[in-house]
């Protein structure tokens, strides 16, 4: 089971860690394209401050994530799993958990980053702030400059067996599921399911959706079971108590889609 996430613009403050080590990151055929995303990140967080809030979106108040870019390669490091503060991993909890579950996370779960391009939890990695959608004068929009190098070594990653994707759109734009991998791809919509007048009404949640899935993903690793395709893990979230729909696709080309339903938000 291999399953993909987001980062999170939230992310731990702090740390007394080396610096990174570029050479220790998983998926090392993607050095050569995160080298060329930390150079000129780096390089344009440096020399331009007013430009480098521009290319990232970032207010006047979070200049000093400018500044951050700015020391990337002499930063401490983290190990992303600690690094990554947001709501979803908030919900999944990486450092509660017991060794097993937590030994499954660390060979199951990779994030994807506009920075790094794709990470394993337990690489060390410094604080910063590039998201996927951001566009960089020199090597333009991240989304699409991910996705060949992401080509190359993604299929390997995928394994033989099942793929929860959880990813939001711009992260899954670096990356879609080709070939025989596309029929063992799932991914997840969470609804909220509430009464109006007696007839029930759904919709779609947001900041819900992350938290949600951070417990969902939890809840699998801790359960310990590896899914090996859509249909069992339609059968494995059941049995943990989750109301799942699932909608089969009606080509082959398409993963499967799940909808997860809430009658709760929290």
């Amino acid at each position: 089971m291999l399953v993909l996430l987001p980062p999170s613009e939230g992310k731990a403050a702090g740390g007394s860690g080396a610096p990174l080590d570029p050479g220790s990151l998983s998926l090392p055929g993607l050095a050569g394209a995160r080298a060329a995303v930390l150079d000129e990140l780096v390089e344009l967080c440096a020399a331009d401050e007013t430009k480098a809030r521009e290319v990232l979106g970032l207010s006047e108040g979070l200049r000093g994530e400018v500044a951050k870019n700015a020391e990337l390669r002499s930063a401490p490091a983290r190990p992303a799993g600690e690094l990554y503060t947001g709501v979803l991993y908030d919900a999944l909890g990486l450092a509660g958990l017991p060794e097993a579950a937590r030994a499954l996370a660390e060979r199951s779960l990779l994030v994807f980053s506009g920075l790094w391009g794709a990470v394993r939890t337990t690489d060390r990695i410094p604080s910063y702030r590039c998201s996927m959608g951001v566009r960089l004068p020199g090597l333009g929009a991240l989304g699409a400059y991910w996705r060949g190098p992401m080509a190359e070594v993604m299929p390997e990653a995928a394994g033989e067996g099942l793929v929860l994707d959880l990813r939001s759109s711009a992260y899954a734009s670096a990356w879609k599921p080709k070939g025989e991998v596309v029929g063992r791809t799932a991914t997840v919509r969470v609804l909220h399911s509430q009464l109006v007048d007696g007839v029930e009404k759904r919709s779609v949640v947001s900041h819900f959706n992350k938290a949600t899935k951070g417990r969902l993903v939890r809840d699998l690793l801790l359960a310990g079971g590896v899914p090996d395709s859509p249909a069992e893990l339609v059968e494995a979230l059941r049995e943990l108590g989750y109301v799942v729909e699932p909608q089969q696709p009606a080509k082959p080309a398409k993963p499967w889609s799940l909808d997860v339903v809430v009658t709760r938000i929290h």
